[in-house]
């Protein structure tokens, strides 16, 4: 279980977004993963991912190239099992080039308040430097 469980209310709902994006900026693939089902189907802009495996996989990948990442998430509409959010998040390159990226995520969970599956469209833009606040 992974509370909170879906139907979602618009408390729960803030309160899971605010869960993950707590998850995420630890950045700790192991830890991200459990929020996930074991068969849980991902598209990270043109990546397919299937499963734990796989999601531990790239996020090792992503915090490798995308270092000091902050992220920001919003949320932006939910029903029954389902969430939709808005992000930003800011990181550089071993070169030392700084991004924000955009995004939307639309999530969907099992009754176990596990992420079924995640679909996500992400637009990176280069910046001069990181924000005090990453603007969503």
């Amino acid at each position: 279980m992974r509370p909170p469980l879906p139907p979602f209310t618009e408390e729960t709902a803030r309160l899971k977004v605010r869960l993950a994006q707590d998850a995420w900026n630890t950045r700790d693939p192991e830890r991200v993963a459990l929020a996930y089902t074991e068969d849980s189907e991902w598209r990270n802009r043109d990546v397919f991912l299937t499963g734990r495996e796989e999601i531990v996989a790239f996020l090792t990948d992503k915090w490798r190239r995308e270092l000091d990442y902050r992220l920001r998430k919003e949320l932006w509409a939910f029903t029954g099992d389902r969430i939709a959010v808005r992000f930003a998040y800011e990181y550089h390159d071993t070169a030392g080039q700084w991004f924000r990226a955009y995004g939307n995520e639309n999530w969907e969970f099992g009754p176990d308040g596990l992420m079924r599956r995640r679909f996500a469209g992400i637009n990176d833009v280069p910046i001069a430097a990181p924000s005090a606040r990453i603007p969503v």
